[in-house]
């Protein structure tokens, strides 16, 4: 029996029609796969909250550390995790190992909970040694007892005013290889100063909150976005430290200050 063969015009038809296909579905795939990276982001941030919750509820409602020291800390103060002595010059592997010697891996003892799956720092040469992405804020016993960043820090649950508004543990974007001690800002100069990671949209964060909730913060200053994404994609060329520039920033700004946690203004 004789068979026919495709021509030449016909093959190149399938071929433009597959690839059109191709760039009709490939959006709608990276946008599925991105809202899956979400889901397990915030996944991630509920394990967390809900273990330091945990944590305070075993240790007379005191707040873990949000600190992140080197080996040799002191004992009085245990942090959640802990800094490599080569901080961020460690290998991917060493900051895993001393992820799990902070007082919250008997909590969490999955590292990649640790990560979000969004965390683009891994494809970036400067940041090749970045792994942690979530940071405690500083206000949330993440600087000095004595005071610090303008605040005197909330030690003890009882400190916090409104948990359900107060913010506990957010994505960040340090540029120095692993994001070093808590998140912070300075609330009265009403400055930011830690960059934060906007790993989904370019332009969201997600946020655990004390009291347990997991919610996602769209930011909106055009000027915030690009510093956030200067500190991800040309962290040589970061500053850290940004007042706000107009309007829609300093709304941002004010959210953060609602959200930021301390027991009160130095």
């Amino acid at each position: 029996m004789n068979t026919r063969a495709f021509t030449l015009i016909e093959l190149l038809v399938v071929i433009a029609i597959i690839a059109l296909l191709m760039a009709i579905l490939m959006p709608s795939l990276r946008i599925a796969r991105e809202q899956a990276r979400s889901i397990n982001c915030r996944s991630n941030v509920r394990t967390l909250t809900l273990a330091w919750l945990m944590y305070k509820d075993d240790n007379d409602a005191k707040l873990v550390a949000g600190h992140t020291p080197p080996p040799g800390y002191d004992e009085k103060r245990p942090p959640w995790v802990v800094m490599p002595p080569d901080t961020g010059n460690s290998s991917v592997e060493e900051k895993k190992e001393y992820i799990k010697q902070g007082v919250m891996w008997p909590y969490v003892n999955e590292i990649k909970v640790y990560r979000c799956p969004s965390d683009r720092r891994k494809n970036i040469s400067y940041h090749k040694y970045a792994y942690r992405t979530y940071s405690i804020t500083g206000g949330m016993n993440g600087v000095n007892p004595n005071g610090g960043w303008e605040i005197l820090p909330c030690l003890k649950y009882t400190d916090i005013r409104q948990p359900a508004a107060k913010w506990v543990f957010l994505a960040e974007c340090d540029t120095r290889g692993y994001n070093m001690n808590s998140w912070v800002i300075y609330p009265k100069r009403k400055e930011w100063v830690d960059p934060f990671g906007i790993w989904h949209r370019n332009n969201t964060s997600t946020i655990g909150y004390a009291d347990g909730r997991v919610d996602m913060q769209q930011w909106r200053g055009k000027g915030l976005i690009e510093w956030n994404l200067t500190a991800l994609h040309d962290p040589l060329s970061f500053s850290f430290y940004r007042t706000p520039a107009d309007d829609e920033e300093r709304e941002d700004f004010n959210v953060a200050l609602r959200a930021y946690p301390y027991r009160a203004l130095q």
